[in-house]
């Protein structure tokens, strides 16, 4: 699109602006991996992520440093004695939800136009009539028309390259949670789902980071595969922001399925839908709470299924009182 069809609050100077200035992120080159088209990186580039992160974790699991003990919400004796899948198992049941996943994207996941294929001049342009509306509606009519012929460019810039992203992402992050936590209560609502279904993954009763995808085939399609692409659709998302969402959720569910406790993993300190929340969920009192995952606990706040640690402690010495009197 050429600078006579843009709105005229952009003069040259702002059209060479947009024309020439692009965010950090952005990468113009037409795939990312030379070899491999964005829609593809973006079904291999969760799996990837998914064992680097799990991979270390596991290294942590093995390692026997004992800075890392204080961390630990399971001793490494736990895993072995409580679980009830071996390592074996998981792996196999893992990859098997992978090859899936990544089956199901190929099939959803269309090959479109990326980096400097796409016109996003023409892209910004097409946002002009709409924010200068809004900003006259706001500022009036003669503020509004001044504001927009000295930073109109900026705003079409922040509009199109930060503000609509992310909050395409935060839609695709609401939905997820979303999918995840009513799926989930339907998983443990349901006797007959539980037991068919869902039961396999609570035979972690101590998780631990690769095995945060061991499900049954049928759930993991249902729960995880069909969540993330419905995500992708409704947030609306480009190849490359899809790609981002992907591996932002899987890196966050593998953080929650950790077994580790750290202060300092930024994964940790900006939602309370950690490890140690997560982990409450697969011990005997607290599997009827802590449904959400993988970003955010609003759904089990606003629902009443929210559980601390500390609630649990205490429902467990009411338990043990009872059973004492009883005696």
């Amino acid at each position: 699109m050429n600078a006579t069809t843009a709105p005229t609050f952009l003069d040259h100077t702002q059209l060479q602006y947009l024309n020439t200035n692009s965010p950090i992120y952005y990468n113009p080159s037409h795939s990312l991996v030379s070899w491999c088209p964005d829609h593809l990186s973006a079904l291999l580039a969760p799996v990837i992520a998914y064992w680097a992160f799990s991979g270390v974790f596991h290294l942590f699991d093995i390692s026997g440093w004992r800075w890392l003990e204080k961390y630990r919400l399971h001793e490494s004796e736990e895993v072995k004695s409580r679980n009830l899948a071996s390592r074996g198992q998981v792996l196999r049941d893992v990859i098997l939800q992978q090859l899936v996943q990544t089956g199901m994207g190929i099939v959803w996941m269309e090959q479109v136009p990326t980096g400097d294929a796409v016109d996003h001049l023409a892209g910004m342009l097409k946002l002009a009539h709409p924010m200068a509306a809004v900003v006259q509606w706001t500022l009036g009519e003669e503020l509004g028309a001044q504001l927009l012929a000295t930073r109109g460019a900026t705003g079409l810039y922040t509009l199109y390259w930060w503000a609509i992203p992310l909050a395409k992402l935060f839609v695709g992050i609401f939905v997820i949670d979303s999918w995840q936590y009513f799926m989930h209560r339907a998983m443990h609502a349901s006797p007959y789902l539980y037991r068919t279904l869902h039961a396999h993954h609570h035979r972690l009763y101590v998780p631990y980071a690769y095995g945060t995808l061991y499900n049954h085939p049928v759930e993991g399609f249902l729960m995880d595969t069909l969540g993330a692409l419905v995500a992708e659709r409704a947030a609306g998302l480009a190849v490359r922001e899809a790609m981002f969402l992907f591996v932002l959720a899987t890196v966050k569910a593998v953080d929650v399925h950790s077994g580790y406790a750290i202060p300092w993993n930024p994964l940790q300190m900006f939602t309370a839908n950690n490890a140690d929340y997560h982990d409450i969920h697969h011990q005997a009192a607290g599997i009827k709470h802590n449904f959400a995952q993988p970003f955010f606990i609003h759904w089990d706040v606003l629902l009443g299924t929210h559980m601390s640690r500390e609630d649990m402690n205490l429902r467990r010495k009411e338990r043990k009182a009872k059973v004492g009197k009883a005696e």
